[in-house]
């Protein structure tokens, strides 16, 4: 009778196993197999993995109602209901949507309409306002420091001129948008990043390449497209203030209010350092001393047709000062006292707006003025510059495969100045057309090419092309690459602050030509698991050929500046590579790193190429960041830095002579955070932890009305550590 029994129980078992659920289905993206995702069921430990094709299956379930959970890289949780009943199959289908957060965030930039990052066959970095705030800063080009690739270089040691650089590729070369317009140019390149405020940004784009077949002359060696935030999304009410151990002082406040007709935003940036100090004893102030405003206004409309009309502005207002310790206002201009004084003034208008008709067409314009008066030592710079431009495009699908972009665009540029290099005032005209078309062969290859033709009424007409392929061989991968011209005309002196500061003669030998630019770029971008943590690399391979590069000479004569096209030609090429990893708790770290080599080809008397390293870029760069979140405490810290490698300098005659290759620095940022409720937050950090510093990048600084006084020399940080301490407050 045991026997029975045992065999019977044991037959029951195995007939109630026999007729437990099962459930099999298949995870798809917008139609496409999302392979190897991860499904289970809440509450329980049953759970499994799709195959390569999507395909998954769930066996020996319980009868009663279950939720599965699907999750995989780059894609937001799905969640589904299931009822299962004994004995059955059931077919599941389930559906993800691509994750619309950092790792998949929307962008324009790239092909001029709203694309998904991993679906842009152009390759668009992106900066969120939560890495911004990993950071603190007054000003966006001290917070670009920590991208990869992306360099902030100060032109001048006392008047704190500065520019982006990008692979290599100097200032000019970038071209910068606010909202996909571009209203960052000329005079306004050197300063006017440090008047936008990041408390009203929303994310910025960053394109590594030429852009010239859509943005047209300036963007040659990249695009930097600020977006900033949409007051439908912002609290009623923000402040986020914070001050340094070094007296600077950084307030920012923004009052959002809804009608009826429209989102609105009102946001105020004061940026206030008076605090002369000079710790490398120069008797020059460390760095510049301001006291700026900039006022943002943005209106978001509502349209019955739900069509986008925006309207924004804003004005900025710059008291910048260098120089000696005994400078005061009444020696403006003096040439008894050094110091460098630059009063700015600058107002820009965008509007957007989406014509009320069934195709999507839309009419972009921006308008901007700027005034800079400004002494540098007994030499006066006065300049006006107004820029208007506007752009009509219209976005159209063309059968399944084909998304075709066209417009017109039309830009006049009014500049005046006191410079011997504006004889009498400069009106520019460049009317343009462009035609971009993105066509999707397969699930897995497409294609965009497109042309634009400019005509520029001194240069006459400007050909611009582009081609992008993109390849995808599954749902984590993809390979890109890139390839265009570029067009530029040059602006000599509100380019090359060191034309104005300092005792150097500057010569112009010859009419100068526009530069022109062919580049290749290639990128891979993989995701993956590790375990449990998901990662990211990505690979650029970068390569840039510049012809009629106009590069000032100070090696020839050290009390001159030549400024000529090059007669040969120079390169920027190199090799980037990135990486981060989120773990499932709150950890997450970054590294990336960039190996260039920048250099320009001129030939001798013999007519023989030389080769040349260009100033000021470092063979390797590498940035880092490290972020932890003590949940139980609501304490996060957040580490970022950037280290720099050897870099070519300007060479100075004895007794002046200073090392012409860089030393290797390193720069540590560190702050940790509390959360004290949803309202409100306090921060302290410490910025440039290892208090590093170079030495005095002023040449002869005893004499600065002297043959020999310089203020190129700058390489690294001027500004050694300083504690911070600040707090965010939110208002809904």
């Amino acid at each position: 009778m045991k026997f029975i029994a045992f065999y019977f129980f044991l037959f029951s078992g195995l007939l109630t196993f026999a007729q437990q659920a099962v459930i099999e289905g298949k995870v798809t993206s917008s139609s496409q197999a999302v392979p190897f995702a991860n499904i289970g069921i809440k509450g329980t430990s049953i759970g499994t993995a799709a195959n390569e094709q999507g395909y998954f299956k769930l066996q020996n379930l319980p009868e009663r109602e279950l939720e599965i959970i699907v999750s995989s890289i780059g894609f937001e949780k799905g969640r589904k209901k299931i009822k299962t009943e004994n004995g059955k199959t059931i077919r599941v289908d389930i559906e993800l949507k691509p994750m619309a957060a950092e790792l998949n965030p929307v962008v324009i930039s790239g092909t001029m309409k709203e694309s998904f990052v991993s679906a842009s066959p152009v390759k668009v970095e992106v900066i969120s306002a939560q890495f911004l705030q990993k950071n603190p800063t007054n000003n966006v080009m001290e917070a670009l420091q920590t991208i990869n690739g992306v360099q902030e270089q100060i032109s001048c040691g006392v008047c704190g001129t500065s520019d982006i650089h990008i692979n290599g590729m100097e200032g000019p070369y970038t071209l910068v948008l606010i909202d996909g317009m571009p209203v960052m140019s000329s005079l306004a390149s050197v300063y006017g990043l440090n008047g936008i405020a990041t408390s009203i940004i929303d994310r910025i784009e960053i394109i590594k390449g030429p852009s010239s077949t859509l943005y047209g002359t300036e963007a040659v060696g990249g695009l930097i497209n600020i977006i900033t935030k949409n007051p439908e999304n912002m609290p009623r009410f923000f402040i986020n203030s914070f001050a340094t151990s070094h007296e600077e002082f950084n307030n920012d406040i923004a009052y959002t209010f809804k009608t009826s007709k429209a989102d609105v935003i009102f946001s105020m940036n004061h940026y206030y350092n008076q605090k002369f100090r000079d710790d490398n004893q120069d008797n020059f102030s460390d760095v510049t001393l301001n006291n700026r405003i900039s006022l943002f206004n943005k209106w978001n409309f509502k349209r019955k047709s739900n069509k986008n009309f925006m309207l924004s502005a804003k004005y900025y207002y710059e008291d910048r000062f260098g120089g000696t310790s005994e400078w005061q206002k009444k020696y403006r201009g003096s040439d008894s006292i050094y110091g460098e004084s630059i009063y700015t003034n600058r107002v820009e208008l965008i509007s957007t707006y989406a014509l009320p008709v069934k195709e999507d067409i839309r009419l972009d314009i921006s308008y901007n003025y700027h005034q800079q008066n400004s002494y540098y030592g007994n030499t006066l710079y006065d300049a006006d510059q107004q820029i208007f431009f506007s752009n009509i495009v219209w976005n159209k699908k063309a059968g399944a495969r084909h998304d075709v972009l066209s417009g017109f665009s039309f830009r006049h540029q009014f500049y005046d100045d006191n410079s011997p290099a504006t004889a009498k005032a400069e009106h520019i005209y460049i009317p343009g057309v462009f035609l971009q078309d993105e066509f999707s062969m397969t699930e897995k290859f497409s294609i965009l090419t497109g042309a634009r033709l400019d005509y520029h009424n001194y240069h006459g007409a400007i050909f611009s092309p582009r081609i992008n392929l993109k390849y995808k061989p599954g749902v984590y991968t993809t390979m890109r690459l890139n390839s265009g011209t570029g067009f530029r005309t040059v602006n000599l002196f509100t380019e090359e602050h060191a034309a104005l500061t300092g005792a150097r003669t500057v010569v112009i030998k010859n009419q100068l030509k526009p530069e022109e630019s062919y580049n290749v770029n290639f990128n891979v971008n993989h995701i993956f698991n590790i375990g449990m943590t998901s990662c990211t690399i990505d690979g650029d391979v970068f390569y840039t050929y510049f012809k009629n590069k106009v590069i000032p000479d100070y090696d020839s004569n050290p009390q001159l500046i030549i400024y000529d096209n090059l007669f040969g030609n120079a390169v920027s090429r190199g090799f980037a590579l990135s990486f981060n990893q989120q773990f499932k708790f709150p950890l997450s770290y970054s590294i990336g790193a960039t190996f260039m080599e920048v250099y320009q080809n001129e030939p001798d008397s013999n007519d023989i190429l030389i080769k040349t390293p260009q100033l000021f870029a470092p063979y390797f760069s590498g940035v880092y960041s490290l972020s932890y979140q003590f949940t139980r405490i609501n304490v996060g810290i957040d580490i970022t830095g950037r280290i720099t490698g050897p870099m070519h300098l300007p060479e100075f005659p004895e007794p002046f002579a200073r090392p012409v290759i860089s030393d290797w620095f390193n720069q540590t940022n560190i702050q940790l955070t509390k959360m004290i409720s949803k309202k409100w937050e306090l921060y302290a950090g410490v910025k440039n932890l290892f208090n590093y510093t170079q030495p005095s990048p002023l040449i002869d600084p005893q004499n600065p009305f002297g043959p020999d006084f310089d203020t190129a020399y700058v390489y690294g940080p001027l500004q050694g550590r300083r504690f911070l301490l600040g707090c965010r407050i939110k208002l809904a």
